[in-house]
């Protein structure tokens, strides 16, 4: 169905979507390869930040910028091209109105408002249509907007940083540094390309972080989201500092009124978001995560925040740094969870990656999905583009 020049195509398009890694959201990260009837690239895109060009438009005006024609060509993408007008006009109409003559698509688009309409469009104005080239390696690529999509609410990966027997600091809570530098980058080298970062309010108060990107190079932060039940975060705390924080708390009373004025004169916004118990409703602060255009979350928090969030099913892959070193029994674990009755109800993942930074090791583990479990998500659909 695919010949070898569209695999190498598409390849390069994918590498062209991984330039937009930290700069689409809230939209997918895109890109696109424009090859003429000779077989020559004559124009190359990837999608820009939110408003600006797609990757189809992009590669278009590369192509024109250089002199070359556009009709007859083929356009590989690595996503869908969009069908609707948001912030920008849709990029089939565009690509029909180039005269392109095939469209290769890695995979269809998950926003309900294009998913498939996209392709018909295309084939209705007589184009060539191929989907399915390296849909994997796109779909991996915009894992969160896919989840967005699908489910209403972010992908969830959990970062934590260990000793090999699986403790993440001292009994006094003495955790800097278990790991070594490069896997301290690479960390931080997700937060980079996560929507947000969320941490409690325990690690706020024992660790006082900053919650940004700093060992690699972004051209934007991350919003930081905290837990905080009861509003405990005092006003003059680093994760306060600088851009706006989102702070999720329970239920809230008199009391707390003084206390909420205070940290929103530190420019943060609260949310109050509370379960039957008074607590932070955790599945539904993805939900609200998901209608504010988070792709990808990004949690670093403590073993208790760690353990709740495993327990309600908000966590979809552990990110796991593994340092060749033993802390022993009374140090602090990675997750605060019940023993279950038998092995069959134990937590199953499935290693999806193992990789090693220097000395340390790092796992990409997803929660294995559990059969025919029950879901009432509702998507969400994408912000205007």
């Amino acid at each position: 169905m695919f010949s070898q020049p569209d695999f190498v195509h598409m390849e390069r398009a994918l590498a062209l979507a991984k330039r937009g890694l930290f700069t689409t959201d809230p939209n997918p990260r895109v890109g696109c390869v424009l090859v003429n009837s000779h077989g020559e690239v004559i124009g190359e895109g990837f999608t820009q930040p939110a408003g600006q060009d797609h990757a189809e438009i992009r590669a278009m005006k590369d192509a024109r910028s250089r002199g070359h024609d556009l009709r007859g060509a083929t356009a590989y993408v690595t996503l869908e091209p969009c069908s609707h007008f948001g912030r920008t006009p849709p990029c089939a109409n565009a690509l029909i109105d180039a005269q392109v003559s095939r469209v290769v698509a890695a995979m269809e688009d998950p926003n309900p408002q294009v998913s498939g309409r996209g392709l018909r469009i295309l084939r209705d104005a007589g184009i060539e249509v191929r989907c399915g080239l390296l849909a994997n390696e796109a779909q991996e690529l915009n894992i969160g907007f896919v989840s967005r999509m699908t489910r209403g609410r972010p992908w969830v990966r959990m970062k934590v940083a260990a000793s090999l027997d699986g403790r993440t600091g001292l009994p006094d809570g003495t955790s800097q540094w278990i790991t070594g530098e490069l896997a301290r980058a690479d960390g931080h080298a997700w937060r980079a390309r996560a929507s947000a970062i969320l941490t409690g309010i325990g690690t706020v108060k024992e660790d006082n972080p900053r919650m940004t990107v700093r060992a690699v190079d972004t051209p934007r932060q991350p919003l930081r989201v905290l837990i905080d039940s009861r509003l405990d975060v005092p006003p003059e705390a680093n994760i306060l500092a600088g851009a706006p924080t989102l702070i999720f708390c329970g239920d809230l009373d008199q009391r707390h009124t003084e206390r909420a004025a205070a940290l929103r004169d530190r420019g943060a916004e609260i949310v109050q978001m509370a379960n039957p118990a008074g607590k932070v409703d955790l599945p539904g602060v993805l939900k609200a995560l998901g209608e504010r255009g988070v792709n990808e979350l990004h949690v670093e928090a403590g073993y208790k925040l760690n353990g709740s969030m495993l327990r309600e099913g908000c966590v979809d892959e552990l990110l796991v740094y593994l340092a060749p070193s033993l802390l022993g029994t009374d140090s602090m674990g990675m997750f605060n969870l019940v023993a279950p009755h038998t092995l069959d109800a134990r937590v199953r993942l499935n290693f999806h990656a193992v990789d090693r930074f220097g000395d340390d090791l790092r796992i990409l583990a997803r929660l294995a999905p559990v059969a025919d479990a029950p879901s009432n998500a509702t998507p969400t659909p994408a912000p205007s583009q």
